[in-house]
């Protein structure tokens, strides 16, 4: 009975009615059958968002902290923040309290990641005496001990303020002579100051007026550093008062506060630990917030008042700052819906369809600005459909948008690489202008937009703290769609009147206000310059043609010698044979040999593929194409098991181990069978005998080309008669210009001998005629310039000496190597005028060597080339389109990349709509609406900029820290 009489009781106790849990029932009731409506909007967020979107929103709000580039930054930092939070709600000490939220306030505001990586690697550095590597992350600037040291000072000298401020100031009650309100009097001119010189060093005063001290209208960097000095010193000042200045005064400030005196509120822990965190984490927008705070105080003076009665200066302070942030969210949101219900109306193409729209969006406009209300309070955007002015509230997600990492999706292409060798030296220049105020105020979730030549870089700021700020980098496509292009044109007008327009008034209004874009400041980057020439009257004119055959062979000699001089084991075989004294022998076609037939299998493929590729009828693109397996067989074919030493090295059997008389055959006359037809096994003693030459000059071996690349494919009449053209005084000259010989004392007297050792010139000749031969094929006329196109792709014709070349991968690069360097020396020649003397055409190709790459665009060597920064590119192609022959040249230099801010709330409005329509609406037509060119809207390029797969950026960096000091 007792038992069932305390259940009775038990149900009854749970049955009684309780106000809020009915008013609770009743929402919920009401929010379940909106659910499914909701979802179908886009307004619903998935659980990972709604969970980020949290974190963030307590961490920047409830703890004064910042979003950060990774989830799992943000929960390592969130779960720090919170723990500091209720530790200083445990601690009895209000001196305890105020230093410890004074600390970990600062300590939390730092670049903890790469702090920790730099005391790791320094303390494993010590241990196996090695230097310290390179921060990750592509940290452009290495952390350092003195900026450790820097900061601990910059805490002691905080800790010390704060409990001294604490201990002896009474804490006074509110009047305009307190010490903190003599404190608030000094930040509110800080302010002032602070904001006008971040405001002068811009290009745009507040997006609107032209700035009259920003240089105009400058051509080269030179120029523009000169004229900008005077806004770097600004900037200088503006840094000290911001990072030193600004911060020490705001802790004054909070420590000479009375409501520090009361212990074990959870108002003031979480108030007060946000407060002394901003003081650092951010320290502009808590200015500001301590500004407002002061001046409250100054205008309410009375204790009776709710705002001074019921609320202590932390939580104050932090309702303040979400009344910031959604106040600048509410404006950015309704200047972005003003801007497509513009663009809506004055787009001439859909004017008609949605006239009725923009009626109806200024009828129920007061709706419209509950839409709008709405999401800012959510921190969501403000989505509209289809990019139409048909608003709805997207749901909430964090600042990244998206849900992948950082920088680790893009569609890579072969413009990627540009973007890539641009990225460090962008990311020193913005750390220039971000340290100066340049870019304006610095928030996650702001976006820049830079512009240079055809490359257009979308820059996301991920997180901010004391004295460093971390980025994201896009690269956009450089190929020309009507959308791209139509929308860059507009880029470039915008940037245009702000860089390059000089006003004949001191302070002319920004031409393009109420666009997306503002443009704020030009940074000096080192990046290639393209520039695309037309070659017409150069690569066609008769008389350059006909002196390309002539310099071809000797740009070949000249390759060929400085080839065999630079190989690596140069210097050992000179240290190892100097001074032995002895004479190699070398293997050279015999003069009488006649040429050997090709088998009908050779002679099949070369007629079925080779002179197909070889058609006039030909026309070819920027790169002519191959097929691919004739490729691979004409440039990869080796001979395997075949492995021939340098004539005359000390490697070599026949010179380490045996004397001349006693050199066995075989191994000197093994290399010459390439020329000859396959031989049956166990018949190769049945090879006629090659005679043996002896080199004149015991250091000539030094000089000889391997046993491998001597020819024997060509008739001795035709050798006769190419011989004739080989350039015998520019090989001596070549010869006697080598430097592989100057560890020795008489270098000049060594190559003097070798210059006239005449069975070392006959292997050279050799070698070069074939290698000419092989380039020009059978025909001995002036080349044309589809020749010389196709050629320089790497298709080269029919000749008896083709698979010679071809099976000799090595050889076969440095004469196409040779055709290149004397293709873009016919053009400098027609260009800058002809070669006087020997020594100028040396220079010439010395500079080719060392400070151009010459090839193809597709090639991998001319993308390590750019990685590499190699000063110059050039590259030739064909316009199928306007059927001229095209020069591409690319200069590695200090330029000017034009930057702008873009309108944040814009952009996460079109993100979120690209996300409803390809993940709800499921509308992926490539032509559809929302994608095509707004040029008032930038919409092709926002949409491009989205992470993979929604969008299409070709480059993505990882983010990136840059220190801001």
């Amino acid at each position: 009975m007792a038992a069932q009489a305390k259940t009775e009781f038990d149900t009854k106790r749970f049955m009684v009615n309780i106000p809020a849990l009915e008013q609770t029932n009743q929402i919920l009731h009401i929010l379940f059958i909106f659910l499914p409506f909701l979802w179908a909007l886009g307004t619903l967020p998935p659980p990972d968002a709604l969970f980020l979107w949290a974190m963030e929103q307590i961490l920047e709000f409830g703890l004064g902290g910042s979003s950060m580039s990774t989830h799992l930054r943000l929960l390592i930092m969130f779960i720090i923040s919170a723990g500091t939070a209720v530790t200083s709600y445990f601690i009895p000490s209000t001196v305890g309290v105020v230093l410890f939220m004074t600390a970990l306030g600062f300590l939390l505001s730092l670049n903890l990641s790469d702090m920790g990586f730099f005391f790791k690697h320094s303390a494993t550095g010590h241990r196996v005496g090695t230097k310290s590597k390179a921060l990750p992350n592509g940290s452009e600037k290495q952390f350092t001990w003195k900026e450790c040291l820097f900061y601990i000072i910059i805490l002691v000298l905080a800790l010390i303020e704060t409990s001294l401020l604490h201990h002896f100031a009474g804490f006074p009650q509110i009047s305009k002579n307190s010490p903190q309100a003599i404190v608030g009097y000094i930040l509110m001119i800080l302010l002032i100051i602070l904001w006008l010189l971040r405001e002068i060093q811009s290009v745009c005063i507040f997006g609107i007026f032209q700035n009259p001290f920003y240089p105009k209208n400058v051509q080269t960097v030179t120029l523009f550093l000169e004229k900008q000095r005077r806004l770097m010193k600004i900037g200088v000042i503006r840094r000290i008062l911001l990072n030193l200045v600004s911060p020490f005064a705001m802790i004054a400030f909070l420590s000479l506060d009375s409501s520090l005196q009361e212990l074990h509120s959870v108002s003031v822990s979480i108030g007060f630990t946000r407060a002394f965190r901003m003081v650092w984490q951010n320290t502009e927008n808590a200015l500001l917030e301590t500004v407002i705070i002061s001046t409250v105080h100054l205008l309410i003076s009375s204790t009776d008042v709710w705002w001074n009665r019921s609320l202590d200066t932390g939580i104050r302070l932090l309702l303040v700052g979400i009344m910031r942030d959604r106040l600048i969210q509410f404006i950015s949101k309704l200047q972005f819906a003003v801007t497509v219900l513009f663009a809506s109306w004055t787009e001439k193409k859909r004017r008609k369809s949605t006239t009725t729209l923009c009626i109806l969006n200024i009828v129920f406009s007061p709706f419209v600005l509950v839409f709008i209300v709405f999401s800012t309070l959510l921190s969501s955007p403000l989505l509209p459909l289809f990019t139409l002015p048909l608003f709805l509230v997207g749901f909430p997600r964090p600042v990244q948008s998206w849900p992948g990492a950082v920088g680790t999706t893009a569609c890579m292409c072969a413009d990627t690489v540009y973007y890539y060798q641009m990225v460090p030296h962008l990311t020193t220049a913005l750390q220039s202008a971000m340290a100066a105020g340049s870019l304006g105020l610095l928030l996650p979730g702001s976006h820049y937009l830079g512009r240079f030549q055809d490359r257009l870089i979308w820059i996301m700021i991920l997180e901010c703290g004391y004295t460093y700020c971390c980025i994201n980098i896009k690269g956009l496509e450089l190929q020309e769609t009507s959308c791209h292009t139509a929308e860059a044109q507009r880029v470039d007008e915008v940037f245009q009147s702000a860089f390059e327009q000089e006003y004949a008034r001191v302070c002319s209004v920004n031409e393009h206000f109420g666009n997306v874009l503002t443009p704020c400041i030009l940074l000096p980057v080192k990046l290639y310059s393209d520039a695309r020439n037309v070659l017409s009257g150069i690569i066609d004119s008769h008389d350059n043609l006909k002196e390309f055959k002539g310099d071809l062979i000797k740009v070949l000699v000249w390759i060929l010698l400085q080839h065999c001089s630079r190989r690596p084991s140069m210097q050992e075989v000179i240290h190892k044979t100097e001074n032995k004294g002895k004479e190699s022998l070398i293997i050279l076609p015999a003069l009488n040999a006649s040429p050997q037939t090709q088998s009908l299998e050779d002679t099949d493929s070369l007629n079925s593929e080779i002179l197909d590729d070889w058609s006039d009828d030909n026309v070819f693109g920027d790169e002519p194409t191959i097929k691919k397996g004739k490729e691979e067989k004409d440039q990869l074919k080796v001979v395997p098991g075949v492995n021939l030493p340098i004539p005359g090295s000390v490697e070599s059997q026949g010179v380490a181990d045996h004397s001349v008389g006693t050199v066995p055959e075989n191994n000197l006359y093994k290399a010459v069978i390439l020329g000859y037809p396959v031989v049956d096994k166990g018949k190769q003693e049945d090879v006629a005998y090659i005679p043996l030459m002896e080199f004149s000059c015991s250091h000539s071996h030094l000089l000889s080309l391997p046993e491998e690349w001597t020819s024997n494919c060509l008739p001795n009449s035709k050798m006769r008669e190419m011989s004739s053209l080989f350039p015998e005084e520019w090989y001596q000259f070549v010869l006697k210009q080598l430097e592989c010989f100057h560890s020795e004392e008489n270098a000049s007297n060594v190559l003097e001998e070798i210059a006239k050792d005449r069975v070392l010139r006959d292997f050279y000749v050799h070698a070069v005629m074939t290698c000419y031969f092989s380039l020009f094929g059978v025909d001995t006329m002036v080349p044309s310039p589809g020749h010389i196109l196709r050629v320089y792709s790497g298709v080269l014709p029919w000749s008896l000496a083709l698979d010679w070349l071809t099976e000799k991968p090595e050889l076969f690069q440095l004469a196409l190597k040779a055709f290149r360097y004397t293709l873009k020396l016919m053009i400098d020649k027609a260009s800058l005028g002809p070669i006087e003397d020997f020594k100028e055409l040396t220079n010439c190709l010395e500079e080719y060597e060392t400070d151009w790459y010459i090839g193809l665009v597709s090639d991998e060597k001319w993308k390590e080339a750019v990685v590499q920064e190699k000063p110059y590119l050039f590259s030739l192609g064909y316009d199928s389109n306007m059927g001229v022959y095209t020069g591409r040249v690319l200069s590695l230099q200090e330029l000017l990349v034009q930057v702008g801010k873009l309108n944040a709330e814009a952009v996460r409005g079109q993100w979120a709509n690209l996300s409803w329509e390809l993940l709800y609406a499921t509308n992926d037509d490539e032509e559809r609406y929302s994608i095509q060119a707004h040029p008032l809207l930038l919409r092709n390029l926002t949409v491009q900029a989205a992470d993979p797969p929604l969008g299409y950026p070709v480059y993505s960096s990882k983010p990136l820290h840059i220190h801001l000091y």
